[in-house]
């Protein structure tokens, strides 16, 4: 990871995401806590969030981005052009950084200017725990110094990929939104074993163990998801009649369907 601990780190939102990257920089120790500055319109919440985390609290975004090296924007897509509006004098050549799902560069630079500095970054929920997997692009006028030091915030969550812009609204619907497909799948395993008789709370967890250890199967044995599938399918077994019945009822197909709509509407919200 690059050495950011000169820099002043300015969170503008600090809702689930904002405070997972805050949490993993601190807990990685990028920089320290008086580095790190915060603005929300959830004043209340943030002080208290301050208060046991060390951070500054700025009861404006003007006031972080004339404060900060590097402002991450971590706000709903709504209000977006609204605090691009806000900041938009103040941000000369600093570093932005925007986890907004469905805000291209060009969306950003527009109101920000065409000088300015942005990296267009996509991170899911598992950040909170430090497994998340954060899809980072750059613009053409981010330096050296600005990419390194936007993959090792990110890498304090977890796993950074850098792709093409291209790709972006495809990987809300791969990695950002997906963790709720997961949910409602772990959900429905856990219904399936209680109306079986056995208890909730034993069966999520037995559920959503087993989902994190064949994650981990696909991630480190480095074999094909069909090949891992296949060792768990013994010929006239359980297995493969649960996998007939789920190919009978279109699983694989309501997930692709699922994800191009979760990408269409990425799309039209840029």
């Amino acid at each position: 990871m690059a050495d950011i601990s000169s820099l002043k780190i300015g969170f503008i939102g600090a809702g689930n995401m904002g405070k997972a990257i805050i949490s993993g920089i601190l807990d990685s120790n990028l920089t320290k806590a008086d580095k790190i500055y915060a603005a929300d319109i959830f004043i209340e919440g943030l002080e208290k969030y301050a208060q046991s985390t060390g951070i500054n609290v700025c009861m404006s975004n003007t006031d972080l981005v004339r404060e900060a090296d590097i402002i991450i924007l971590s706000v709903k897509p709504n209000i977006l052009s609204d605090v691009l509006n806000e900041i938009k004098d103040n941000v000369g050549k600093k570093l932005i950084i925007s986890i907004v799902a469905g805000a291209s560069v060009k969306k950003i630079k527009d109101i920000l200017g065409s000088d300015s500095r942005v990296v267009r970054t996509m991170p899911n929920t598992p950040a909170l725990v430090s497994e998340g997997m954060t899809a980072i692009c750059y613009d053409d006028k981010v330096t050296e110094d600005n990419k390194q030091a936007a993959e090792s915030i990110f890498q304090s969550i977890g796993k950074v990929e850098i792709m093409d812009e291209k790709y972006l609204n495809s990987v809300i619907a791969l990695s950002s939104s997906s963790p709720a497909y997961f949910f409602m799948m772990i959900e429905a395993m856990a219904d399936a074993a209680v109306l079986a008789g056995m208890t909730r709370n034993i069966s999520y967890k037995m559920a959503a163990q087993t989902m994190l250890g064949s994650a981990k199967m696909v991630l480190e044995t480095g074999k094909h998801p069909g090949e891992l599938k296949d060792m768990v399918c013994s010929p006239a077994g359980t297995t493969i009649e649960a996998v007939a019945e789920l190919e009978k009822t279109g699983f694989r197909n309501s997930i692709i369907s699922a994800m191009k709509a979760c990408t269409d509407k990425a799309d039209r919200m840029e």
